[in-house]
């Protein structure tokens, strides 16, 4: 029988785990904590069949120098930490050229497309219905130009990605969702999209049915990794556990263990931070408000806010500038209530420069693969990526060409 550790018990790892299991593999999931309690908890809750183009960096002059100045609320930095982020941004900066960009979009459409069919037989098997929602989410405008920009755009997505949405005028939005003033110009409806309303559960469910179909999860030091004669081994609480093989699904931490084995990953390590509202109106369906640069959803523990985009050190203090902005400006839209929690929940997320993850065997070590740096998306494409990195490990004829995510590209 094939053996794996998967490093790592977020969506990503867990998918990795699920696919390979169901190959008849001995996998063995490995994390310092349960599983889907980092950024697989703290994300947006959604499903994202929609979102087939990554987020390129901006190139044009005025939205850079808004950015440079703290005048948007989508990307803030801390200038002490500019320094560890120079060299990925300006590769992020050069893979965003139309061109390129262009070519991340292919190969990021093709794991989307497998994103909610994935997640719908996990979903199934897992007895996780309750905590989904098959409805879509509305991106709310405040300027009716960028409403007008984002239709054409959502058209060519309509055209080339089969992608489902309807435009809702500033009435029908007030509609939709009573609670809102009544003087937007008016939001895009995607359809297709699923909502999740306690993302780290369905981590958990997923998780459970790992464990329910004979899957192991132990606690354990992921920098333990060690190459041995007959594959890999880490140390765990439950002592050394070995396998043929071994899979990297650390998110953001993913460069800092393999820096060890002599690879060099860039990431763009991008902080997101999130609260939860309780005693105010509650939403139908999740708002993404592309003015103001965050997502606002119902959830199990009340109305979660979302932010974009934090450039900081890893081991930074919480500085909630973006979080107080969406509140803000949350509340300029609807009876957010009070807060939920003492403090903000915060986490990383892991982007490559040239917005694709990293997917595939390590160039020079047998046994070793790699599977993260799935941007925003890692809970929508977790299962998607698990799937394809099952089949290439199992001797498969992959279900898309991996060639744009494998590891050497770096």
């Amino acid at each position: 029988m094939q053996s794996a550790i998967i490093l790592g018990g977020g969506m990503v790892g867990v998918g990795a785990a699920l696919h390979l299991q169901q190959r008849g593999w001995s996998v063995t999931l490995v994390d310092r904590r349960e599983p889907g309690r980092e950024t697989s908890y703290g994300n947006a809750g959604m499903i994202q069949a929609e979102a087939v183009r990554p987020y390129p960096m901006p190139r044009d002059l005025a939205t850079l120098v808004k950015i440079a100045t703290g005048r948007t609320n989508d990307v803030r930095y801390s200038l002490s930490s500019l320094h560890r982020h120079i060299e990925p941004l300006l590769r992020y900066w050069w893979h965003s050229a139309p061109k390129r960009h262009r070519e991340a979009i292919v190969g990021w459409a093709r794991l989307i497309a497998y994103a909610t069919p994935e997640h719908d037989i996990l979903i199934r098997e897992a007895h996780a219905d309750n905590l989904i929602r098959r409805a879509g989410y509305r991106a709310l405008y405040r300027d009716a130009a960028a409403l007008e920009h984002s239709i054409k755009d959502a058209e060519q997505d309509q055209r080339e990605f089969g992608v489902k949405f309807r435009v809702l005028s500033g009435s029908e939005l007030t509609k939709a969702e009573p609670i809102l003033r009544d003087d937007l110009p008016g939001a895009i409806h995607w359809l297709d999209t699923w909502t999740v309303s306690d993302p780290g559960a369905l981590v958990t469910a997923y998780a459970e049915l790992f464990v329910r179909l004979g899957g192991r999860i132990v606690l354990g030091d992921a920098q333990s990794l060690q190459q041995t004669a007959t594959g890999w081994s880490v140390n765990t609480d439950q002592g050394r556990i070995d396998a043929a093989n071994a899979v990297v699904t650390l998110g953001p931490w993913s460069p800092d263990l393999l820096y060890k084995f002599g690879y060099r990953v860039p990431l763009v390590r991008k902080r997101g931070y999130h609260m939860h509202y309780s005693g105010g109106a509650s939403l139908d369906l999740p708002l993404v408000d592309k003015g103001s640069g965050y997502a606002m959803g119902p959830m199990a523990k009340g109305i979660r806010i979302t932010t974009g985009a934090e450039l900081t050190g890893p081991h930074a203090l919480a500085t909630p500038v973006q979080l107080a902005s969406a509140e803000a400006s949350a509340r300029e839209l609807i009876d957010l209530g009070k807060r939920a929690e003492p403090e903000p929940w915060f986490g990383t997320r892991p982007c490559t420069p040239d917005m694709l993850p990293v997917l595939g065997r390590a160039p020079r070590h047998p046994g070793l693969w790699m599977n993260f740096g799935h941007g925003h998306q890692g809970f929508t494409l977790g299962p998607a990526t698990g799937r394809l990195l099952a089949e290439m490990m199992n001797g498969e004829t992959p279900s898309i060409d991996p060639t744009p995510y494998r590891p050497e590209r770096f």
